[in-house]
């Protein structure tokens, strides 16, 4: 099973990496592959920014965050967490994640003592709340009265008579957990001074190739605790972008990697060069 990283590895993309493609399925299915990219190479976090100014990206904002937390919810949560919207009338386009908290088992009979469950606060008692965790029956956690329709983590832990599971932290499961989704209300520049990264690598055709600075990377990586991976979008590159807030990418980063080098094709869409530099990364212990 695959274990959660050790530090806490967020990624930054555009709210315009949609804007081009005019229907919806399209969005949905671009906005898929982030989210099984974000699975794959087991991000903590996924964050959402504003890249043009004066343009009122709301609408592409809201699309894309939907998509990534509907895709990231256990399938069978999702009637109960996501009302009928148009936005996800094809949902049915979005690939599988497949991560262990998408668990396949649906029979009380095969779960274990000590196996961790993400569920819904589906009723609340004297007892405690009940957690509908994708078998037959709802789980117990007694003694805490949750807030109707709450999504929660639990761990199982009685099976027999009494169906019992205790609250616990997403952090709790040693396996991946899947991914947090995440607004920005202020540009990139702004967030990556606000947030407090300790390192911060920025993607772009005009940085160095990554083989270059491999070893310093690596040395960088291992003693960095948040890490942000950030890209640009096809119609503009983080440099375009930055510079809207008079930056410059060596101003707010500590790497500048180019990780498509003698790339062939005029530009590299943003899945495209999220999954060429997750799968890079991802070889960094």
């Amino acid at each position: 099973m695959p274990i959660q990283r050790t530090q806490k590895v967020s990624i930054a993309i555009p709210a315009s990496f949609i804007s081009d493609i005019p229907h919806l399925r399209e969005k949905t299915f671009r906005t898929g592959l982030v989210g099984r990219a974000a699975a794959i190479f087991r991000i903590d976090e996924v964050i959402v920014y504003p890249d043009m100014p004066n343009v009122d990206q709301t609408r592409d904002v809201e699309l894309i965050v939907l998509i990534l937390s509907y895709i990231e919810t256990p399938q069978y949560l999702r009637k109960k967490l996501f009302r009928i919207r148009s936005e996800l009338r094809y949902a049915g386009v979005l690939p599988p994640l497949r991560t262990p908290h998408h668990p396949v088992i649906n029979r009380l009979k095969k779960l274990d003592i000590g196996e961790y469950r993400e569920g819904i606060v589906v009723s609340s008692s004297i007892k405690g709340s009940f957690v509908d965790v994708g078998v037959e029956q709802p789980a117990l956690i007694q003694g805490k009265q949750l807030p109707l329709n709450t999504r929660v983590t639990v761990e199982i832990t009685r099976l027999q008579k009494q169906f019992l599971a205790i609250l616990v932290s997403r952090e709790k499961p040693k396996t991946y957990w899947g991914y947090k989704v995440a607004t920005s209300n202020v540009p990139l520049g702004q967030l990556v001074k606000r947030k407090g990264f300790d390192l911060v690598i920025m993607t772009s055709r005009m940085g160095k190739a990554i083989i270059e600075v491999m070893e310093k990377l690596r040395e960088k990586w291992k003693v960095s605790d948040n890490v942000l991976v950030a890209f640009g979008a096809p119609a503009q590159g983080l440099y375009e972008i930055l510079a809207h807030e008079r930056l410059k990418l060596e101003e707010i980063s500590h790497f500048i990697l180019n990780t498509i080098p003698c790339q062939g094709t005029k530009t590299v869409r943003t899945e495209e060069a999220i999954y060429t530099t997750l799968a890079i990364l991802n070889t960094l212990r």
